[in-house]
């Protein structure tokens, strides 16, 4: 399972989908995580569905999108590209607290988390 965080020092969740300017991607898998790449997605556009599909071709083959922020037309958007996104419940999250927390719900998941797991199987 891969997630890509919206951040701007790989440590917390602190920053809005459409304006993030960097993504940090983790894989989980069984019960330790890894950091795989950060990608750049500072490209300035315009042109809102354009800046939306720009970021989402950022997050490459992520299965999660976890952010600070997103708005309901750009979480429509990523859900149609089969990533599932996730708004941070409280400011400046820390990303390894929420990695241990996805490996510790990988043992009761949820039907969202239930699902991305059958996919990888």
């Amino acid at each position: 399972m891969k997630i890509a965080f919206a951040s701007q020092d790989n440590i917390h969740v602190n920053q809005h989908f459409g304006w993030c300017k960097e993504f940090f991607i983790y894989e989980i898998i069984g019960e330790d995580y890894t950091f795989l790449k950060s990608v750049d997605s500072s490209l300035e556009i315009d042109d809102e569905i354009e800046k939306l599909s720009y970021k989402i071709e950022c997050l490459e083959d992520s299965d999660i999108l976890y952010v600070q922020q997103i708005g309901p037309k750009a979480s429509m958007m990523v859900k149609s590209c089969k990533i599932f996104p996730m708004q941070s419940s409280r400011e400046n999250e820390k990303i390894i607290d929420i990695l241990e927390q996805f490996i510790k719900m990988q043992k009761n998941p949820p039907l969202w988390m239930r699902r991305l797991l059958q996919n990888e199987s």
